[in-house]
């Protein structure tokens, strides 16, 4: 999906240099304004950046939310080990895809975030880590590192500021299960991208065992606008809990589909009826996924009270997470909607721990047998046990994932699993209601 045209209800902070004429060059981000606030945070100290991304309310971009002011603070100030910056761009979240479109359209937006992060941290080096099917965004972003190393923001003694900063690109193989931070820094460090056993966290012992700052592409996006307006006026544009704007992929059965940047806060309703231009053909809206496919699934008219933020989703029982929004219509068949995000998580899962190796093999199989009608009642109730029992009982939320939106949609949408029994039921009398048997 390619950045669409600008809605006019669009509050464009990270996107407004996208429409500009070669918007991924050096040139045309120094004449807009790139690289300046990187330039501010050199005459400010560690605490007053720290204090000014803190004052914004961002929280991570990338899904879990956490304030990235307060994450930054946990460095230690005095370690003598290096520091580093680590941008997680793997964006593997199904219905996900903003980070590549900043990458598309506005390099050099991340690297000044990149620039901004190190300077509030002392660190001299940093990595852009993107998803193996994103191979091209490697090249887009090597040609900004190149410009940036050419115009001299990056390297030795930038702009003779007495700041030395390295970035490099480092791509990943593909694996969903990269995108979680910690097999994300396994992953960059040659190994194999599984995740690792918290505490520590990053802060402390991250890349090579050295504090590092890792957050998502956006995030580190939204970093020069907030030095640019100040910290208050950028949360300002916001929620009080959630400052900002938050680009949102729109996806599914709507007339405009695609990457919008709104403010935190901003109503489901008008945002599907006016931005996203109405449900396709003028159908109902059946099931809402509002941050990417393992987020809880709503059903159409719970979503529609709701506002684009992370406490009105939690309060709702779902997540605002990534902000890739999925669109399902009442033609929506959502056995085979389940299935096919099991068949996703089944496939990604690193295999590390049993409950979600085996777990999503074994709610894939009878996903399966359900969605084919040759299963029995008590095989619904066994796809939501055992889902549950795979929450938090993993070492990263890959488990916690693939179980959500079944029991979600098993608890909402039971009615469609129990049609289907009794449509094969009806066609084969004889069909026995024998203890379970999954199908390979």
């Amino acid at each position: 999906m390619l950045y669409n045209e600008p809605s006019p209800l669009e509050t464009r902070v990270l996107t407004r240099r996208f429409s500009l004429p070669n918007s991924a060059s050096i040139d045309t981000a120094l004449a807009n304004g790139g690289y300046q606030q990187f330039l501010k945070a050199c005459g400010m100290t560690q605490e007053q950046i720290i204090d000014e991304v803190k004052a914004s309310n961002l929280r991570g971009r990338g899904g879990a939310g956490f304030p990235t002011g307060m994450k930054w603070g946990f460095l230690p100030r005095q370690s003598p080990k290096p520091k580093y910056i680590v941008v997680n761009g793997d964006e593997s979240e199904p219905g996900t895809c903003k980070d590549r479109v900043l990458i598309e359209n506005d390099p050099h937006l991340l690297i000044e975030g990149i620039l901004i992060a190190a300077q509030a941290v002392g660190a001299k080096a940093g990595y852009v880590y993107i998803r193996g099917e994103y191979r091209y965004l490697i090249d887009i972003m090597e040609k900004a590192i190149d410009e940036a190393y050419a115009k001299g923001w990056l390297g030795k003694n930038i702009q003779g500021r007495g700041v030395d900063f390295d970035l490099y690109t480092h791509t990943g193989a593909g694996a969903y299960e990269c995108g979680e931070e910690s097999a994300l820094l396994e992953s960059l460090e040659g190994k194999r991208g599984q995740p690792r056993i918290r505490p520590p966290f990053p802060a402390v012992a991250g890349l090579y065992q050295c504090p590092t700052v890792l957050n998502n592409v956006e995030t580190f996006c939204a970093v020069p606008s907030i030095l640019e307006m100040g910290g208050k006026a950028w949360a300002d544009l916001g929620i009080p809990k959630a400052g900002g704007t938050k680009l949102t992929c729109l996806t599914g059965h709507v007339n405009k589909c695609g990457v919008y940047e709104l403010p935190l806060g901003f109503p489901v309703e008008k945002m599907i009826n006016e931005v996203g231009g109405g449900i396709r053909g003028g159908r109902k809206m059946k099931a809402f996924i509002p941050g990417g496919s393992s987020c809880p699934v709503l059903k159409g008219d719970e979503a529609w009270p709701l506002t684009m933020d992370y406490d009105a989703m939690a309060k709702a029982g779902t997540m605002l997470g990534s902000g890739g929004v999925v669109i399902m219509d009442e033609t929506t068949d959502m056995v085979k909607a389940a299935l096919r995000i099991m068949h996703f998580y089944a496939h990604e899962s690193c295999g590390w721990c049993i409950p979600c190796r085996e777990g999503t093999t074994w709610l894939k199989k009878i996903l399966t047998r359900l969605d084919r009608g040759v299963g029995t009642t008590r095989d619904i109730d066994l796809a939501g046990d055992l889902a549950k029992n795979m929450l938090g009982r993993t070492f990263c939320p890959l488990g916690d994932a693939a179980a959500l939106p079944t029991i979600s949609i098993v608890e909402k949408f039971r009615d469609e699993f129990e049609a289907k029994l009794r449509k094969v039921q009806v066609a084969v009398p004889a069909f026995p209601d024998s203890p379970l048997v999954v199908m390979q």
